[in-house]
Order: C-alpha cells, then sequence, then structure tokens
C-alpha cells in the first residue's frame, strides 16, 4: 500500500503470496522479500522457501516471487543495511527441526548480502554467512542445563525439545533468538569498530523469559569475499551473547540517522513482568514478558547505552497491541508502521489492525 498524504489516507497498489516480508530499494528499484509460508510452532515444514519480488516502475507493478533459497527460513520486517555498494539484512534459517515447541533455539540469524547493481531476483546474487545457533552456542542447552549462572537465564524451567507447562495455557519453549537487525559501529573510539568497514552486528530478540536483555552475533566479511558469524569479544576476553536492550525481549527495530550518528530504537516497554503468570489479567497473552500494547522509542550512540526518547503509542486494552513495528525516516521525521489491535482483536499477538504513526521533528527529541 502506498500514501501520497503523509499516511492520511492509503492506496493497495499489489498483493503477495509471501509472508514476513520487508521492502528494500536498491540500484534504482523496490525489492520485496519474504518468506512463502508460515512456519508455525511444533509445524514446522520441510521447507519455508525465501522468495523475492521487484519493481522497476515504483512499485506499481511487481514480478512474480523467484526463489531464492529452498530452504526454511524466518524473520520479520527487520531493517535493511547499505554499505560498501552493498546492501546487507538477515534472515534467519531453520538449521534442524528437533525443537517441538517455538523453535528459536534451533534458528541461526543469518547476514545476506548482494551487490546493489546485481539483478538480486537470482539467487547467484547473494552471499549468505555461516550460521550459530543458541542449541549449539550453550553448553548444557540441550540437556535443560545451560551455563548461565549469575544472569537468571532462563528465568522458567526449560524442557528440551519440549515446552515448559507453566500455568493454564502457558508455556515457555527453550530459550533462542529471532527477529534479527543489522548494524555497523560508525564511531572510531567504539571498542567493536572496524576501521575497515567490514564487520556487521547482529542485534536480535533474546527469548529467555526476562525483559530488556537482547542477543549479540558478529559478522565479519573475509578477503575471499565469505562471511563469518561469531560472538563478540569483549576485552576481558570473554564472549557476549547477551546485550542490554530497552524491549530486546520483543520484536524490534533499529534506525540509523546519519545526521545524529544516532541508532533509534523502536520497540516494546514492559511495566510488570514479575507478576506472576497466575495473577496476570485475563486479557494477557502468554507470558508476564509478553506485554504489547506500549510502542517506546531510545536512541544511542554506540548500541549499549539507550535514552528514552518518548512514548510512541499506548493501546488502550491489552488486546490493543501496538508492536512488532517498522520505522523509516522522512525528511525531519519518523514514520512508523505498527502491528496493532483493539477490543476485537483475537489477542494481543494476533491483532486485526495496522496502525501508522508520525513522530515529528524526531531530532528534537535528543538530549
Amino acid at each position: 500500500m502506498t500514501s501520497d498524504d503523509k499516511g492520511v489516507t492509503w492506496q493497495r497498489r499489489a498483493e503477495s503470496p509471501t509472508n514476513q516480508g520487508r521492502l528494500f530499494t536498491a540500484g534504482g528499484k523496490i525489492y520485496y522479500i519474504a518468506t512463502m509460508f508460515y512456519i508455525g510452532p511444533g509445524i514446522n515444514p520441510n521447507g519455508a522457501p525465501l522468495c523475492i519480488q521487484r519493481s522497476t516502475d515504483n512499485g506499481e507493478t511487481w514480478s512474480e516471487p523467484s526463489a531464492l533459497d529452498d530452504r526454511t527460513w524466518h524473520q520479520s520486517a527487520a531493517n535493511v543495511w547499505h554499505a560498501n555498494g552493498c546492501v546487507y539484512m538477515v534472515w534467519e534459517r531453520l538449521t534442524i527441526n528437533n525443537i517441538k515447541s517455538w523453535y528459536v533455539g534451533a534458528l541461526a540469524p543469518v547476514l545476506m548480502r548482494a551487490r546493489e547493481t546485481d539483478d538480486l531476483t537470482k539467487a547467484a546474487a547473494w552471499t549468505y554467512a555461516s550460521e550459530i545457533t543458541f542449541q549449539d552456542l550453550i553448553p548444557g542447552y540441550k540437556e535443560n542445563k545451560p551455563d548461565m549462572d549469575y544472569f537468571g537465564m532462563p528465568f522458567y524451567p526449560q524442557s528440551f525439545p519440549k515446552a515448559t507447562p507453566l500455568y493454564g495455557k502457558v508455556t515457555f519453549p527453550p530459550i533462542g533468538w529471532l527477529e534479527t537487525n543489522v548494524v555497523q559501529i560508525t564511531d572510531p573510539n567504539h571498542y567493536w569498530y572496524d576501521p575497515q568497514g567490514r564487520t556487521f552486528h547482529l542485534f536480535a530478540r533474546a527469548h529467555t523469559g526476562l525483559t530488556n536483555y537482547g542477543a549479540l552475533a558478529k559478522v565479519v566479511e573475509n578477503s575471499d569475499g565469505s562471511m563469518t558469524t561469531s560472538l563478540q569479544t569483549v576485552p576481558s576476553g570473554e564472549k557476549m551473547l547477551f546485550v542490554q536492550l530497552p524491549g530486546g525481549h520483543m520484536r524490534f527495530h533499529i534506525e540509523y540517522d546519519a545526521k545524529t550518528k544516532l541508532y533509534w530504537l523502536l520497540g516494546t516497554q514492559s511495566t510488570d513482568s514479575m507478576t506472576r503468570i497466575e495473577k496476570m489479567p485475563k486479557g494477557r497473552y502468554s507470558r508476564p514478558d509478553n506485554e504489547r500494547n506500549r510502542l517506546v522509542l531510545h536512541f544511542s550512540k554506540n548500541m549499549i547505552d539507550w535514552c528514552f526518547a518518548g512514548v510512541v503509542a499506548i493501546g488502550s486494552e491489552d488486546k490493543a497491541a501496538r508492536h512488532y513495528a517498522c520505522m523509516a525516516i522522512d525528511g525531519d521525521d519518523l514514520v512508523i508502521v505498527s502491528r496493532s489491535g483493539d477490543a476485537r482483536a483475537q489477542s494481543a499477538h494476533n491483532g486485526n489492525l495496522i496502525t501508522f504513526h508520525r513522530v515529528e521533528n524526531f531530532r528534537e527529541l535528543v538530549y
């Protein structure tokens, strides 16, 4: 859908048989990349192909979906990064179907790269980074004794390969990551700065049962063009898998603003994640860490220290979610599209609305 009046009214332009996609531009063309099928917990198909469509007339018409990879992929509309004449983004591949619940412990966030001037509907245009998953990274994961003392993770008992029953129909699947954004560190004084511009950091939603933690990995481009995924090492020599991130327990979106040299974070704010499950209001979805009706904005100069910029929207009730949002910079404004709901929604997760939001003069929020 497109709008010619800054989001007041919208016109349907095209339909696609794909799901969980995102739009981006490259080489003067518009692309839409998405998966072909929805992947549900415990019912993962043998393949959810990664597909792409292209428009050469500013979105008036679109090509049919072209399959880039026939393996099983997952994502939401996370961000896109442009650098070195290439476009970069992360999609998550289901490496093995051995979790009989939500499968995030088996997802590998895969950085994909293509030269902007190439035909991105061709599979050969894309290079994929190497893969790592939670179940392979964390000692004791499959024995349900993950070696993660002192963090309180996982918050609830883990029962790999199944979900742990908690209360009523509420369960806790094995921990993992998903819905990954990619950025580069631009500050030469930053510990993680790469003067060659060949290092990319992956910030993912962390499913641990706790709020405000994200997961972190990095990808380095090698001299032969291949890309290697690993964990970030800090000055002590320790590896860093988790990172403090406001709303990092839910789907979030990162946008870099070159004018302010700041990273902007759009995500979900939790207010009562320590309330016992059996004490939660009846209208709440799933566990206490799944509160979904407060959409907020933060900014940071280093991707670690975050400043609260303000509230974008608050739904009037639990089912009136404002979550899973995407944003883009439109001149002096931020424009935002949110997966939303009202009292008629099936749940806070399964919304019935798309809402559009505009944060005018967003750079004036910096302090």
